[in-house]
């Protein structure tokens, strides 16, 4: 017999599955809450500004939950607290205001007798030029790919020796739509949701995965939805999941909506005069993908693209970077398109297109008529890296950098839209992976890693005249 379970082989865990389901299931339980000496208090930051941060908090039972955050150099200790409860799932989320800029903090977090300490930096001001230094990828724990008994998701554990400023989490945080079990798998994730209780707790299953813990006590977030944090190529109005994946997902993120707009998730942050990001909303106000592509079919909403439009346009930092949850140039759906693009699997004009190509091709040639420069779209999705050029007018062009999955099913890049004349300078496919960004004032560099770490591909791009 074993003296400890963590020595059990894969071998000997399938004979037990086999003999003896529910003895399995009490080893399981215990490898995942006990191999790893993980922290019942979970914490997340995020949504980081040149003054501000947010602190989410996921405990373990009704009480207060407070923090306190310092400068690593020196400077003023500042203070959060709230109570957690039952009914909001002992999820507390705690604003901090008044931070410095372009500045390391230290922070403690503690519920009941647990405490859990951290790090996290502050966006240089508007005018700071300080690098910008950040990670994308998105699609954690589909079927067959959630978390490992002994590995876990492994691909944030050379994720957090980066040590980058911060981490946009781009869509399919959860797959609430995927059923996903096994010997050698936590348990906790084997069902499809369908109440915000379970949206909750597919959340709560990724979020306690211990090296994604490590992760995200040292490196703040921007996450945004996809389809599968709901329902596989959902659209927002139509979907009757909508309400309940939402909640759970601002529960589950520091996100922070205005007050005017509680359920509104697209935002912009400034990081210096370097870069402007601008996160969209891909979900929730679009049209059915059934729906013909042309003038009247939105994936954006009005609202939205006047705000990027306009926000875009204004901007006066250096790089503009849109995060998009799905991406321009790959065609994806299988009855119906669910990328922007309209084009078929080879990248060809397709008769009757279902995308949203031509919302896609107004808000470029928008971004051209106004002399936008230096415009770089994140996207994910596909399950597989890309970094492509695109010009799709001789006087225009941008970049569409593709990062994805961390842990998820993998696939090959496929052709490109034709009609945004692609120049794709890299594709890397069967692999878990995630992409780096680094800005300075000489351009911006791009790199995509393996779930080792291993540095795949690195391409730098010089800024594009004043802006």
């Amino acid at each position: 017999m074993w003296d400890d379970p963590l020595q059990m082989s894969s071998h000997h865990r399938l004979v037990i599955a086999r003999r003896c389901p529910f003895l399995l299931t009490c080893i399981l339980l215990f490898l995942a809450r006990h191999s790893d000496g993980a922290s019942p208090l979970l914490v997340t930051v995020g949504e980081v500004t040149d003054s501000t941060a947010v602190v989410w908090g996921r405990g373990f039972e009704a009480g207060p939950l407070t923090v306190e955050a310092r400068p690593m150099e020196k400077g003023a200790t500042i203070t959060a607290s709230t109570r957690l409860s039952r009914e909001a799932d002992f999820i507390g989320k705690l604003l901090l205001t008044n931070l410095q800029p372009a500045t390391r903090y230290t922070y403690r977090l503690r519920h009941g007798k647990v405490e859990v300490s951290g790090t996290f930096v502050t966006a240089p001001s508007a005018k700071g030029t300080r690098r910008v230094h950040f990670l994308w990828s998105g699609d954690l724990g589909d079927g067959g790919h959630c978390r490992h008994i002994g590995e876990g998701y492994r691909i944030f554990r050379p994720m957090a020796t980066f040590k980058p400023d911060f981490f946009l989490f781009v869509g399919d945080t959860i797959y609430a739509d995927h059923r996903c079990g096994g010997p050698d798998l936590a348990p906790g994730y084997d069902f499809i949701a369908m109440s915000l209780e379970e949206f909750r707790s597919k959340h709560r299953y990724n979020r306690a995965d211990p090296h994604a813990q490590d992760f995200f006590r040292t490196t703040s977030v921007y996450a945004i939805w996809d389809d599968h944090d709901v329902r596989n190529d959902f659209a927002g109005p139509t979907e009757p999941l909508t309400v309940a994946g939402l909640q759970a997902f601002i529960d589950y993120w520091p996100l922070s909506p205005p007050k005017e707009e509680p359920q509104r998730l697209y935002r912009k942050v400034r990081w210096g005069k370097l870069v402007e990001v601008f996160i969209l909303d891909t979900r929730q106000y679009r049209n059915d993908n059934r729906q013909l592509d042309g003038p009247s079919k939105t994936m954006l909403g009005p609202a939205q693209r006047r705000w990027l439009l306009d926000g875009v346009r204004r901007s006066d930092a250096i790089w503009k970077v849109v995060v998009s949850s799905v991406p321009l140039s790959v065609s994806t759906g299988r009855q119906a398109r669910d990328s922007w693009s309209s084009a078929n699997v080879s990248g060809l004009p397709e008769e009757n297109g279902t995308g949203f190509s031509v919302e896609r091709d107004a808000i470029l040639k928008t971004f051209r008529a106004n002399g936008v420069k230096n415009l770089v779209w994140v996207t994910a999705d596909v399950h597989h890296a890309r970094v492509i050029r695109h010009r799709p007018w001789p006087d225009f062009s941008f970049h569409e950098l593709i990062a994805g999955p961390l842990s998820a099913s993998r696939w090959q890049p496929q052709p490109l839209d034709v009609a945004l004349h692609p120049e794709p300078l890299f594709g890397l496919g069967d692999v878990d992976n995630f992409g780096e960004v680094t800005i300075d004032r000489l351009g911006l560099t791009v790199r995509i890693f393996d779930a080792s770490g291993t540095m795949r591909f690195q391409h730098t791009i010089a800024p594009d005249g004043p802006s």
